[in-house]
């Protein structure tokens, strides 16, 4: 799922989220946070996890441990809850918060239905989270075009036979080292970003964006064109989409004597959000 909806704000209380099983979960540590005036919400959450053992609330399917980033940039196992679950957290938390809580939860939830039926929606709500960041008009189209296409090219994998996680993994960076020469985390270490919580392509240039596009567009129509099944076809197409953006670069690069492979990062936008929320 895409970055920007990673993180949300209830009364000016950050709470991580995550898209687990077609559904937001959401950080139960971050909801205390949000609701209560504990110093400590992780030690608050343990005693109210140990409350509703007593009570009979079976919690081995309602909360699990899904992997969130924390302050220091890591990934860490984090409990987590979907909306029902919190629904029944929330319920033994003494606060005057909880009711204009379970409003803002379901408003989230209602959103997503919109979303599904109708998905300009959710392309309106990435492009407000782009432009507040600060990023061009003319990035953002961009930007916006390549989750397109990227959507399109994972529905094709899904549809012949790739479905797991790692296998996406493999199958992206391959089209990325024949189209810049480097996987998805060794450009992120040329770029100077953390390898854990930022998305490469919101720190690609126009040009990287657009090979990028090229590259996955070209994917898309080959594994169809080839009728290509399973990992392997599919890993094989992918490496001959990414060669056409591959040629299509270096074709540029020779017109232009530069490179088209950029160290440019847009870091700078998430120290302004910080400095925004600290004023």
């Amino acid at each position: 799922m895409n970055k920007a909806h990673a993180l949300v704000a209830f009364q000016g209380k950050d709470i991580r989220r995550i898209w687990h099983k077609e559904e937001w979960w959401f950080s139960v540590v971050d909801v205390i946070a949000a609701l209560t005036e504990s110093s400590n919400s992780r030690r608050y959450w343990s005693d109210l996890k140990a409350r509703l053992i007593e009570e009979g609330y079976q919690l081995y399917d309602k909360i699990v441990q899904l992997k969130l980033v924390s302050s220091d940039g890591k990934q860490y196992e984090t409990d987590c809850a979907n909306t029902e679950g919190l629904f029944r957290v929330i319920q033994t938390i003494p606060s005057p918060k909880a009711e204009p809580f379970k409003l803002w939860l379901a408003k989230l939830g209602y959103e997503r239905i919109q979303e599904i039926e109708n998905p300009e929606l959710a392309q309106n709500r990435v492009k407000e989270y782009y432009e507040l960041k600060g990023y061009p008009k003319e990035w953002i189209d961009k930007r916006l075009r390549g989750i397109a296409i990227r959507q399109e090219l994972t529905n094709e994998w899904k549809q012949r036979g790739v479905t797991d996680g790692s296998d996406f993994g493999i199958l992206t960076n391959e089209i990325s080292k024949a189209t810049f020469g480097k996987t998805v985390e060794e450009y992120k270490e040329f770029k100077g970003l953390p390898k854990k919580n930022q998305n490469l392509r919101d720190h690609m240039t126009d040009w990287e964006l657009i090979l990028n596009m090229v590259g996955e567009k070209a994917t898309t129509d080959i594994t169809k064109a080839k009728n290509s099944k399973g990992f392997d076809e599919c890993e094989d197409s992918a490496k001959e989409g990414g060669e056409i953006a591959g040629n299509t670069r270096k074709a540029l690069e020779q017109k232009t004597r530069k490179s088209l492979v950029s160290e440019t990062n847009f870091l700078h936008f998430d120290e302004k959000k910080r400095i925004e929320k600290r004023s």
